[in-house]
Order: structure tokens, then C-alpha cells, then sequence
């Protein structure tokens, strides 16, 4: 069974654009992503707008030339589509005519001047330039302001990122991030691929929401192919979704204390993730759940045993009982780095980080691809800060669990080789052009992924969007006010990706 969504599409004039865009999110639809396709001697910008209380979705389409090309700039009617339009503008080389913040975001002074990744000749790659001029920071001026530059190399195995603070004492006023070091050019590895070969992409976008990114571009082929899902296979992707979830939330539970000094938890919480680890690897084979997800099906090799549920969430409660119990660890976590709801809604930011500060934005609930057991719940907290995001964590473990247990005793009744294995990917019907929209409730968020079929049933567009586009800008706002050696434990309860960025 897959629970169907009516996709309303509309191709509007310049004119009008703006008018129709404020329309729609003045009727609650927020968007999902906004993407670029190069056609020729023009570029068809698509905005994917979804509403929460019914799941509706609708695309807007707005077309400007590939060389030279303008568009009108909805960046004062919402956050994150100002950011993406200033994305196109640095992919494609189309400018969003007044946008407010007219500064790039992805690209980097030392790109080909004139070359854009993303658009149809940027196959002729040029010598990369010399540095041609700092990235713009906004400088903070006053008595005893000072700046603190972190990264952007990290030590460990921590991906490119450069933060600058600008400090009094120890306080900190202002953060600013600059990403996008590593532009790995992965939605253009997707084109020319047949749909099937697209998941062994989809799985190393971010290597830790390996079930996350592949089911949501599966969900985003099936729409396009109309291609129906076996029950037994949505709930069997539904239960990986949650084990996927489990194991990262287990690691930040253990993540967060050790930013605090409180080692000693975090050395059992990755016992603990190294227990999950193996139990993935016994379910799919892989323990990063690489393989469980194929097109129009998904399969297990084994089902989590009941007794092994409840001896992890035991654990997990004693050492929450641990961490919250200690008062110096308590005292850390509780009023630091805070995001208040009001900034987290203009923000648009999603998963643990929006629900820890009062949002309820669940695609599981908002946008579910399968009709979940009665233990689902969405957790949230009021607080905003560390602590809240640690209690959501813990919250979403409890339920995790649960569901698993549920589904994996559903799934138990029946015959899981009807899930559908490597088998059904090969058995895809045959599809002229199509276009699809996946949305998934990934362990840090909503990902979404938009399909586009070419007329021989190739890949012609693939628009990959993470969590953390929208909830890097939000870490920013809640380090105002934070002092600099809490830095690094707020930085953790937000956990961001940056290859799920840095595309």
C-alpha cells in the first residue's frame, strides 16, 4: 500500500510568480525544495511547496534564459527559499532579482570565474582561479570585540567547515558559518543513470542517514513511474527508517556528555551504538543499513528480536538517568544555546532541532508514506536548548523502539522475501518522462528528493535536499548570548551534516 499524494503543478509567468508564491504560503504550503533544470537555452526553475495539515503538495514553475538569465526573488516571503535561489544563482549562473542578502552562498572565490557546476557546458572545466577576494563576513565593531576563526579544517574525521565568532570576553554575539567546501557535483552524477542505479548514490550522500536519503529518492522514482509498493515493503522500510534512527540518536545521547566532560557515558553509549551497529548488520547485512532499499521494494535478512528492543531501551533509560542526574551536566544543557520557536518557524527548521523548540514538524506524521503503529508519536520539547534537544532525542529513541518491536512483529507474520529485494529493482516498469517528489522523516529531519525521468526512462534531474540546508543558519542564531567553551556541545545538539550540504 503507499498513500497517495495529489501533485498540483503549475507553470505561471514572471509576472504573476511572485503573487501566486505569497498566495501559497499564505495557505499554510512552506517549501520542500527548490530546483534548477537546464533545458536547452533555458533554465525551468520548480518550487516544491507541501502543506502539513494534509499533505498536499504543489509545484511552481518559472522559466528564465540559461545565459544571462533574471528571475523576480521570493527571498522576502521566506527564509529557505532565499537561500536556494541564492544556490541556483551560484549552480546555474541566473541571478534572483532583488534578492536581499545578493551575496553567494555555495560558490567559493577560487571557482572558474564564468563556470557554474550545475549548468549544460560545465562539463569544460576550467583552471580553478586564484582567491579572488574574502567571503564577506559581516564584521561586529565595538569595545573588546574580538574574532575567534575555527576551522575550516577540524581534527577527527570532521568534514570542511569554517565558523568565525566575533566574541566580548567569553560571550559570544555573533556566529557566522561558510560551508560548502567540498562541492562533490552528486546530483550530476545521477544523470544518465537508469533509477535503480541511483541508490548506491542515495545511500553515500551522508553516510549515516543511509536508509533516510535512499527511501526518500525512492519514494521520488515510484511517484514518477506510478509504481505501487507492497505493504509489506513500506513496513519493512518504515521499521529501517527507525532503526537508522535509534543508533544515531543513541551516539548524540553519548556525544553530548562527553562535551561536558562526562566521559564516562559516552564511552557506554558507544557500547550501546556498537550493539546497534551489529543488529543492523544482522537485519540488512550492513551496518549502516546499506542494501535494505530498492525501487518499488525493500528487504531484510533477519527481524530485531523483541527481548533485544527492550534490553537496548533499559540501557538507553539508565543512562539518561546517568547524565540527567548529574547536576554539573544538567546545569550545562539547561538554557544553553537557545532557539526560540518564533526563530525556529522563520527559520523553517526541521526534525529534533524545530520539535526541541515547540515546532511539531514530523514528515511521518505530515507526510506519511505508510500507515504507521498506533506507538507513533511525535515528541517536543518548549525549551530550545541543549536540554530540550537531548529530551527529544530520548523521547524519539523510546518510540523508535517501540515501532520497531510492532513492526518487526507485523512483519514476522508474514513473508518478507514479499518485501521485494534486489529483484524488484529490476523489474520497473517502462516509463516515458515523469517527475517525482519523496519526503522522509530522516533521524535529523524531513529529506526530500525530486526525480526528474527523461523520455528513454533515465535520470534527467536529481534534487537532493538534507535537514541540515535548513538547520545550519539556525545554530547561528542560537549561539548569540552562548559563551565559546560551550561552542562545541551546542554545536553537537544541533548535528548538522556537512556532506548532506555540501553536495
Amino acid at each position: 500500500m503507499t498513500i497517495a499524494h495529489e501533485v498540483v503543478t503549475l507553470t505561471v509567468d514572471r509576472d504573476y510568480f511572485l503573487g501566486v508564491l505569497e498566495s501559497l504560503l499564505g495557505q499554510g504550503y512552506s517549501p520542500a525544495l527548490v530546483a534548477g533544470h537546464c533545458a536547452g537555452d533555458s533554465i525551468r526553475i520548480t518550487y516544491a511547496l507541501v502543506r502539513a495539515r494534509d499533505g498536499a503538495r504543489m509545484e511552481v514553475n518559472l522559466t528564465t534564459a540559461a545565459e544571462g538569465g533574471t528571475f523576480p526573488s521570493a527571498a522576502h516571503l521566506n527564509y529557505p527559499i532565499g537561500r536556494f535561489e541564492r544556490e541556483i544563482r551560484d549552480l546555474y549562473g541566473v541571478t534572483p532579482v532583488g534578492h536581499p542578502m545578493p551575496y553567494r552562498l555555495v560558490r567559493h572565490s577560487h571557482w572558474p570565474r564564468g563556470w557554474y557546476p550545475m549548468a549544460a557546458d560545465s562539463s569544460q572545466i576550467q583552471p580553478f582561479d586564484d582567491v579572488a577576494g574574502a567571503y564577506p563576513f559581516t564584521p561586529v565593531e565595538g569595545d573588546g570585540v574580538y574574532e575567534i576563526p575555527v576551522g575550516p579544517v577540524h581534527a577527527g574525521l570532521i568534514e570542511p567547515g569554517h565558523f568565525r565568532f566575533s566574541v566580548v570576553g567569553e560571550t559570544i554575539l555573533r556566529m557566522k558559518a561558510r560551508l560548502w567546501f567540498l562541492h562533490r557535483g552528486v546530483e550530476r552524477l545521477f544523470v544518465g543513470r537508469r533509477p535503480a542505479g541511483g541508490l548506491e548514490l542515495t545511500e553515500r550522500i551522508s553516510g549515516d542517514t543511509a536508509v533516510g536519503h535512499s527511501l526518500a529518492y525512492a519514494l521520488a522514482v515510484e511517484e514518477a513511474l506510478g509504481l505501487a509498493v507492497p505493504q509489506e515493503a513500506q513496513l519493512t522500510r518504515a521499521m529501517l527508517l527507525e532503526l537508522e534512527r535509534v543508533y544515531n540518536h543513541v551516539g548524540d545521547l553519548g556525544a553530548m556528555a562527553n562535551d561536558v566532560g562526562f566521559s564516562f557515558v559516552n564511552a557506554h553509549a558507544l557500547r550501546l551504538r556498537e550493539d546497534l551497529l551489529r543488529l543492523n548488520q544482522r537485519v540488512t547485512g550492513h551496518r549502516l543499513l546499506r542494501g535494505g532499499i530498492s525501487i518499488g521494494g525493500a528487504a531484510v535478512r533477519d527481524l530485531p528480536e523483541r527481548a533485544q528492543l527492550v534490553g537496548i531501551a533499559a540501557e538507553v533509560d539508565e543512562l539518561v538517568a546517568i547524565t540527567l542526574g548529574n547536576s554539573t551536566v544538567r546545569d550545562r544543557f539547561t538554557g544553553t544555546a537557545v532557539l526560540h520557536r518564533g526563530s525556529a518557524e522563520e527559520i523553517g527548521t526541521l526534525g529534533y532541532v524545530a520539535r526541541a523548540s515547540g515546532v511539531s514538524r514530523d514528515a511521518r506524521h505530515d507526510h506519511p508514506f505508510c500507515e504507521l503503529p498506533e506507538s507513533f508519536t511525535v515528541t517536543t520539547e518548549e525549551g530550545g536548548d541543549v536540554l530540550a534537544r537531548y529530551r527529544v532525542r530520548v523521547g524519539e529513541i523510546d518510540v523508535s523502539l517501540r515501532m520497531i518491536a510492532e513492526l518487526s512483529t507485523v512483519l514476522s507474520a508474514g513473508d518478507r522475501q514479499a518485501a521485494g529485494g534486489p529483484a524488484a529493482a529490476l523489474a520497473l516498469p517502462s516509463a516515458g518522462p515523469g517527475h517525482g517528489l519523496g519526503l522522509v522523516e530522516g533521524w535529523r529531519g524531513r529529506l526530500a528528493h525530486r526525480v526528474e525521468l527523461a523520455s528513454d526512462g533515465t535520470l534527467a534531474r536529481v534534487k537532493v535536499v538534507d535537514p541540515s540546508f535548513f538547520n545550519w543558519p539556525a545554530l547561528s542564531v542560537a549561539l548569540a548570548d552562548t559563551i565559546v567553551p560551550d561552542f562545541p556541545l551546542a554545536n553537537k545538539s544541533f548535528n548538522q551534516s556537512y556532506a548532506g550540504n555540501d553536495l
